[in-house]
């Protein structure tokens, strides 16, 4: 069985900062682990990085020009050729996370996903569907976003207009402004939650189910043996049995080729006679545990107290924000 190895990532478009930031990085001796490092570069704009400059060596760099290339079998052929102990990769902007996630090997664990976006361009991207779908895509898995050239949004509006797009899809990920005098801010917009988290019952309201799930999903032991009530649809998967479905929404991130399912697990002995699709008000009591969506890890789990007819809402879909 191979060795797992820690995947730091780095994404945003081109031109966006990406080459100078995993240069920055390379040049920390901080970030030194002593371990052979692959340096995978799946895009090239008008940065090289400059390997004298690393704070340390074993650094091998890699160059993937083709999306055919980002596959197991050859990343896998890459791991043995260098003996890396550590993976760093500087992902394509245009390359999807779905292509990502397909791409590793099994034994490549993502250790920590950074993004860098470019101020003059990012109100721009955000306002156009087919571009704000890949940024949203991007931002999603990161725990950091530098909006560099921060001078074409240091204003109240256009940091506004960038929190609520980054909240869309991530309630945990930092936002920071990076200004030409090098000089940086972090975002310290409040993101208060819409529901009453003293409540003996926590009820979510019809329009904030996206915002409860992504928090659940990112502070799941905030929920912890919470109870809870929120309209859902039923999904009952064939694996699951009749004693179990998933309570869920269907959710728009950015555009209405974007709308998926997403939801919890949730026990129930008469699941069996819930229809798919079917509008059911739930009460249940979270817990963080193992269930076979997730694979192997831990995540939120609902036992039902409660499962009871619904009528379908006004708005069908829900967003993030």
């Amino acid at each position: 069985m191979r060795k797992e190895l820690p995947v730091y990532l780095f994404l945003g478009f081109l031109e966006s900062g990406k080459t100078r930031f995993v240069q920055e990085t390379m040049e920390d001796p901080r970030f030194d682990s002593g371990k052979r490092t692959l340096l995978l570069v799946c895009e090239e704009g008008e940065e090289e990085f400059n390997p004298a400059r690393f704070a340390f060596k074993g650094v091998t760099i890699k160059y993937l020009s083709d999306k055919s290339e980002f596959n197991p079998e050859n990343l896998a052929k890459l791991e043995d050729e260098t003996r890396a102990g550590r993976v760093v990769i500087e992902y394509n902007g245009m390359w999807t996370m779905q292509e990502f996630y397909e791409g590793l090997p099994e034994n490549w664990i993502l250790y920590q996903c950074l993004m860098t976006a470019d101020g003059t361009t990012a109100l721009t991207y955000a306002r156009d569907n087919a571009m704000r779908s890949l940024f949203l895509d991007k931002i999603a898995p990161s725990e950091l976003i530098v909006f560099n050239r921060a001078e074409k949004v240091d204003n109240d509006e256009a940091r506004q207009e960038l929190h609520k797009l980054v909240r869309q899809v991530s309630r945990k990920c930092d936002i920071a402004y990076e200004f030409a005098d090098g000089s940086v801010t972090y975002d310290d917009i409040p993101d208060p939650l819409p529901f009453d988290m003293s409540a003996d019952v926590i009820g979510i309201g019809d329009e904030d189910f996206g915002i409860w799930f992504l928090d659940c999903q990112e502070n799941p032991q905030k929920y912890e043996g919470r109870k809870i009530r929120f309209l859902a649809q039923v999904y009952r998967p064939l694996r699951m049995g009749t004693d179990s479905f998933v309570a869920g929404r269907f959710a728009m991130t950015c555009c209405a080729a974007d709308i998926q399912f997403v939801g919890y697990p949730c026990s129930w002995s008469a699941s069996g006679k819930l229809q798919n699709r079917q509008w059911v008000t739930v009460t249940a009591r979270v817990q963080i545990k193992n269930h076979s969506v997730y694979k192997g890890k831990k995540g939120p789990v609902l036992t039902g107290l409660s499962v009871e007819p619904a009528q379908k809402p006004q708005e069908d879909v829900v967003t993030f924000s």
